[in-house]
């Protein structure tokens, strides 16, 4: 993605490390998608009844890593509290929908690529949350 170049235009200083914030945005735009796909791919399962958790911890994390993304993305009138409060969201949605899609991973191929997103989206909020003082 061209997030790195966008964040390196920025005329003021960014109080987060560019290259990780960049990595973070990028992460959460796949798990959006990625939750998107999954809990779309969920409602045409034959036994979609037995997903309704899942579609719905999918739509769940896809709207708060969209939150978080866009969030991100903004540094005029930068407030760590609001970055803080939206990773800390974002890393439960994801954890969350890594959990419920794990469970469905070995039936359904969408759900394990859906968990690899939120996994590697939790882990680069994660690395975020830890660099802002």
């Amino acid at each position: 993605m061209k997030t790195a170049a966008m964040l390196e235009t920025y005329p003021a200083s960014i109080n987060l490390d560019r290259q990780l914030l960049a990595g973070v945005i990028d992460a959460a735009v796949a798990c959006v998608q990625a939750c998107t796909a999954c809990a779309d791919a969920c409602l045409s399962e034959e036994m979609v009844a037995d997903l309704r958790k899942c579609i719905r911890t999918n739509l769940d994390c896809a709207d708060s890593c969209a939150a978080t993304a866009r969030i991100l993305s903004r540094h005029t009138g930068y407030d760590a509290n609001i970055t803080r409060a939206h990773l800390e969201a974002c890393i439960a949605a994801c954890r969350a929908c890594a959990d419920e899609c794990e469970q469905h991973a070995q039936m359904h191929e969408h759900c394990r690529i859906c968990a690899e997103a939120c996994r590697a989206c939790e882990q680069a909020c994660t690395q975020l949350l830890a660099s802002i003082s």
